[in-house]
């Protein structure tokens, strides 16, 4: 009797984890788990209103979850949260998809010269250690205060983190396989199509999930300079009028936007790299 955790790898039985619980088991499902989560939501929220209504928490300071959901469903009626999530999604997504494609490609073309890579990589270095926060002054007065200096610094947070990311899996790319395939005539074209980019395709899509965030940082980060619409030009005008609960149904809206995206890109995962999660799950046989 063994359990087999991965496709080459067995555990003894004697070191096997004991058997869970039934009523363990019973919670450890997808839908098991959305349960428990939801009751954490619920009575986080609960128990934030009763400390608002009793006195221990100040309104004025931290809102009330009774006045932001109320907000949130007036905003949702009129049709002005709808406007503002939608344009914050624009931009993010859009910045998103540029520097993901732009920063992945140019960090695949760095394999083809060791020269040019190691001549670059300082100013790769130098470039990913200024914040990128800073440069969102000079990116409004270079391209105004309208989408595209929106989408520019989504841009300038999401290429940098493709573009380390896709250098690094090229140069760790399967050398074994590159040497077979040039050992039977392959040329270098032909190595980086076959080779190169299916070992660093796992890599070029987990940065998905950390760049779908930097657009979303982006984004908002613009709105907060100079804005007139999205998600940050309302989270920054409620916060100078100290209107907490406008405050906070901009940060939950933008909470549930990035949820909602980064399941998004678990689908894409799914979809593209199937032969990636089937070798990396968890398979229990006894």
């Amino acid at each position: 009797m063994t359990i087999v955790l991965r496709d080459t790898e067995t555990v003894p039985p004697m070191k096997r984890r004991k058997r869970r619980t039934p009523r363990l088991a019973t919670f450890d499902t997808m839908l098991g788990r959305a349960f428990i989560q939801a009751l954490a939501v619920i009575a986080f929220f609960a128990a934030w209103e009763i400390g608002v209504r009793v006195g221990w928490i100040s309104n004025f300071l931290v809102g009330s979850p009774a006045g932001i959901f109320s907000l949130a469903g007036r905003m949702l009626m009129s049709g002005e949260l709808v406007m503002h999530t939608s344009y914050t999604l624009f931009e993010a997504i859009l910045g998103f998809v540029i520097g993901t494609i732009v920063g992945s490609l140019m960090g695949l073309a760095l394999w083809y010269s060791v020269f040019v890579a190691r001549l670059v990589e300082p100013f790769i270095v130098a470039i990913n250690s200024v914040p990128k926060i800073a440069l969102a002054p000079i990116i409004i007065l270079w391209f105004g205060t309208g989408l595209v200096s929106k989408v520019a610094l989504a841009v300038s947070l999401t290429a940098i983190v493709a573009l380390i990311a896709a250098y690094q899996a090229a140069k760790d790319a399967d050398t074994d396989l590159q040497s077979l395939l040039i050992s039977m005539g392959a040329t270098k074209h032909q190595v980086f199509y076959k080779a190169v980019v299916p070992s660093t395709l796992p890599a070029i899509i987990a940065t998905f999930r950390i760049n779908i965030g930097f657009g979303l940082v982006g984004a908002v980060v613009g709105e907060f300079i100079s804005s007139q619409k999205g998600l940050g030009h309302i989270i920054y005008a409620a916060s100078s009028l100290y209107d907490l609960n406008t405050v906070w149904v901009g940060l939950f809206t933008l909470m549930i936007m990035g949820f909602v995206l980064y399941y998004v890109i678990d689908i894409i995962e799914r979809a593209t790299l199937p032969w990636k999660l089937s070798s990396t799950g968890h398979q229990v046989q006894v």
